[in-house]
Formats: C-alpha cells, structure tokens, sequence
C-alpha cells in the first residue's frame, strides 16, 4: 500500500482523546496512602479524583504523566509503570477518552502535596478510607492496587520504603499494608529466613522499652524473581 492509499485510510479512522491517570502509593507513618486531588473544574467538581489528564501533541505517555502529576501533586523524580488502558466508551460524560494508567509506590513520610492548574488541592488518603472517586477512577485504582501487589511478588519495590537496615517488623508491616492481610509473626520470620537476599546484619536497633531488634539488609546481587508469598 503506497503513503497516500494509508493516510486516505487513515482520515477515515475515528479520533478519540487519550488521557493519563496516576497512582502514587505513598507509604506514611507505617501505613500506605495514596495521593488525590480535588478536582477544580465540571464534570466532577469537587470530587476527589486521581492526578492526570490529557496528553498534548508533542508528549509521549510517559512525559503526559510527569507533567499532570507535577502541575497536579507537586510530586517529581519518581518511578511510574503502565500497568493498564482503559477504554469503556461511557467512562467520562465528555465523551470518547481512552486513559492509560500508571502506578508508583514512594516513601512519602517527607512529601508534602501541593496542588494547581485543575486540582483544587491534593492531600494522601489512607487506603482504607478514601472518598468516592470522579470518573470511573474507584475500577481504575483497583486494578492499579491489583498491581502493586503483582509487581511486589516479582520487583524488590517495598525495600525503597525501608532503611537501608530495617527490622523483620518493619518489613512485616509492609506486606500487611500492600497485600492487606495479617501475619502470623512467627511464620514470616521463618519464610525470611529462607529467603537469599534478605539477610541478617551484625546490628541491632535499641529501644528505650523493648530488647534490641535484629536488623537486617536487602541484597540486590541476590535478588531473583522469587515470589515472597
């Protein structure tokens, strides 16, 4: 098919907008957040709503993203993974807007949110009680949480959240953040310590109550794709 043939083709192809959404799972105070803005502007006015928005002519996804989490949260310099699109033809009442989404997870005890452009502000929600959501954002951060929990089964991403030694309550606390469960402490000491690239260090954290906390270190060189759980 010569050029001219593909783009007559093409100019019959219908144009839809294409829009980012992001989420930022913050971990604070030991418990993990996620960052929303109020939205400034109809449709949704005044709802709570993930940062993002529309993609300008010049931008890849990944450059639409940084920006609108930047105008939006103030949050920067963090990684961020596609993780799903999402095409429903009804999902926004301005019409056809095709969004592609994106996850991270942050230490976040220091990240203060500031807000403009679109967001009335932006605030951290615990994840056990957020708002009702604009959009269909409430399916769009399911399946973004269905996600953490993949990529923490196969990526080593919680040991950000960590100092770089930490005790075995410190990392039990996360998983029962991220996976939403409660373990037996007893039993997840034992499956760490058969795990190669968590390792125990010769230090010891000292309270002023409690005896002396065993620390232990993430092993990068002996990390592989070993599923935790």
């Amino acid at each position: 098919m010569i050029l001219g043939e593909t783009m007559n083709k093409l100019s019959t192809q219908s144009c839809y907008a294409l829009s980012v959404d992001c989420i930022v799972f913050g971990y604070i105070n030991n418990l993990l957040h996620v960052a929303l803005i109020e939205r400034k502007n109809e449709p949704f006015k005044g709802y709570w709503a993930l940062p993002g928005g529309f993609i300008e002519n010049d931008e890849t996804i990944e450059q639409a993203a940084y920006r609108e989490l930047h105008e939006e949260t103030g949050i920067t310099d963090i990684y961020l993974e596609q993780f799903h699109v999402f095409s429903k033809p009804d999902r926004d009442p301005r019409g056809r807007i095709i969004t592609v989404a994106l996850f991270a997870l942050i230490p976040a005890d220091t990240v203060i949110l500031s807000a403009t452009q679109d967001a009335r502000r932006a605030q951290w929600f615990d994840i056990h009680n957020l708002p009702t959501l604009a959009f269909d954002h409430d399916i769009i951060y399911r399946k973004g949480f269905e996600s953490l929990q993949y990529a923490v089964r196969l990526k080593p991403i919680i040991f950000s959240l960590l100092p770089q030694k930490f005790t075995l309550t410190m990392l039990q606390n996360i998983y029962e953040q991220i996976f939403d469960i409660t373990l037996d402490k007893r039993n997840f000491r034992k499956k760490v310590s058969t795990v190669p690239y968590i390792q125990k260090t010769k230090t010891v954290l000292r309270g002023k109550q409690n005896r002396p906390a065993q620390l232990y270190q993430f092993n990068k060189t002996k990390f592989n794709e070993h599923t935790f759980f």
